[in-house]
């Protein structure tokens, strides 16, 4: 059986915010997100539509929680950077 991969993601929201999550499906997640499937989060519900501008690869969900803590750490100026 093959390991999946998770990802962190990071979304543009329609107010320019910006959103970072997990997942082992990006797409599907971008899809939630936007109120095409169910499950969206709902910080992400009243700021529709939303862009993913960003994503990493990680090995294990335990280091793509400890990638997503470190990405929501940053202020928005750096999460910018990291975005360019």
């Amino acid at each position: 059986m093959s390991k999946k991969s998770w990802f962190v993601y990071i979304l543009r929201c329609a107010d320019n915010s910006l959103y970072t999550g997990i997942t082992i499906d990006v797409n599907k997640r971008l899809n939630e997100h936007n109120g095409i499937d169910k499950n969206g989060a709902k910080y992400t519900q009243a700021r529709r539509p939303v862009k993913l501008v960003h994503q990493e690869t990680t090995a294990s969900r335990s280091e793509a929680c400890k990638r997503e803590y470190e990405i929501k750490s940053l202020n928005k100026e750096q999460k910018e950077m990291l975005i360019q």
